[in-house]
């Protein structure tokens, strides 16, 4: 069923972003990546607590290709 939108404005998007507005039969990424990080990184708040007495980041990658966007061009 088609989408009725209205308006919308987009200040910024990044390169590898995603702008989605109504019906949709495809999206497909154009980059990819990999992001390692420790316990706690990624907390947003007022007033996070976050306690990490001992934090290791396993960065090895055994089978070297996670997800590829070879056919995504």
């Amino acid at each position: 069923m088609p989408a009725i939108v209205g308006v919308a404005q987009v200040i910024t998007l990044g390169s590898s972003s995603v702008f989605h507005i109504g019906d949709v039969y495809k999206i497909m990424p154009f980059a990819t990546a990999k992001t390692f990080s420790g316990a706690g990184s990624f907390n947003t708040g007022d007033q996070v607590d976050v306690l990490n007495r001992l934090s290791s980041t396993n960065t090895s990658d055994p089978d070297v290709i996670d997800q590829n966007n070879f056919l995504n061009m």
